[in-house]
């Protein structure tokens, strides 16, 4: 679906590279520094979450630039780089006849075989905090090689990524669809293999889309499945299909590699706590600011973050269920 299909006008301006290997040879300078690779699916809130963070980075007295991945996604005044100059989806979509989907990944695949364009803007950031806004095509992160390699070859160039995994944190209210959601974090984990946090997204508006069968902590830590299996099949619908949901989530434990941390765009504690998690997952404390003192404990004081948290949210959702019910009783 790549290079098979004839130049188009916009395409000759940006040539396929022939030999990409001989790109990462180590004779160019290297981009050293850190960043995020934020993913996840649509209406996740990534480029929500990737300006707070910016924000948060500039107060902070951290330098930091928004790289914008998406082709399909709204244009971002504040980023540095955008895939967009290089090739939009609309083009894509008009000139070589694809739907919004297929035209998505053939940008992707594109920018896979055109990195030294991305190397070359790039290049004037070094050393600066990147954030990676990424597209949100499921597919992308769960079974497609191009970003997978696009982020490796970032690695090969000095730059150290985590994935930030955003998820809307509504799946919680919907025993299968939870399941369907860990399947697909755990399935991501795999594929893009970089530093990974999971992150439950828009926490504060838990509340609006119906009542936990849980409390918080059981979906962020993905506690002893079994009991959300029971409750997912006392319903029965999904009855008849007890032995595959019991199967996928063993399959789940038995790796035990995925958690959630809940984020909310509105609580300023909750993105310093998830900054923290990355900046410890990607080694940022023991990387370029090593000899800040303030910088490393600032990370360090982050280590017992995920229950201190989950906690926090907790407590919120508890006080909002208990309003809840006394509005209920009020008008009863």
């Amino acid at each position: 679906m790549t290079s098979s299909m004839g130049a188009k006008s916009w395409r000759k301006s940006f040539p396929l590279s022939e030999n990409m290997e001989a790109e990462s040879d180590g004779t160019a300078l290297p981009l050293v520094g850190f960043g995020q690779a934020v993913i996840g699916p649509p209406g996740s809130g990534k480029t929500t979450y990737v300006r707070a963070v910016h924000s948060l980075l500039t107060s902070m007295g951290r330098r930091a630039s928004i790289i914008n991945l998406d082709p399909a996604g709204e244009d971002e005044p504040g980023a540095a780089v955008t895939l967009q100059e290089l090739l939009a989806l609309p083009e894509v979509m008009a000139e070589l006849h694809l739907g919004p989907n297929g035209a998505l990944l053939y940008c992707m695949e594109y920018l896979q075989k055109n990195l030294d364009w991305l190397r070359d803007r790039l290049r004037s950031l070094r050393g600066t905090y990147l954030l990676f806004d990424c597209p949100g095509q499921v597919e992308l992160y769960t079974h497609h090689p191009a970003l997978p390699t696009i982020l490796r070859r970032l690695q090969s160039w000095g730059l150290r990524l985590c994935a930030v995994h955003l998820v809307d944190s509504h799946y919680c209210t919907d025993p299968a669809k939870f399941i369907s959601v860990l399947c697909t974090s755990l399935s991501t984990m795999l594929h893009i293999e970089l530093p990974h946090i999971n992150i439950l997204s828009k926490v504060d508006l838990i509340e609006n889309y119906g009542r936990l069968a849980f409390n918080i902590d059981y979906y962020t830590e993905v506690m002893d499945l079994s009991y959300l299996v029971k409750h997912l099949t006392s319903d029965p619908f999904f009855r008849r299909h007890q032995s595959l949901h019991e199967k996928l989530a063993e399959v789940i434990q038995d790796y035990g590699l995925v958690s959630f941390m809940p984020f909310s765009i509105k609580d300023q504690e909750s993105l310093k706590r998830v900054l923290a998690a990355v900046d410890q997952a990607s080694g940022f404390c023991f990387g370029e600011d090593k000899r800040s003192l303030g910088n490393l404990m600032a990370v360090a004081m982050g280590a017992d973050f995920h229950f201190t948290s989950t906690l926090a949210f907790q407590e919120k959702y508890v006080e909002e269920a208990k309003k809840t019910v006394a509005e209920e009783t009020l008008d009863l």
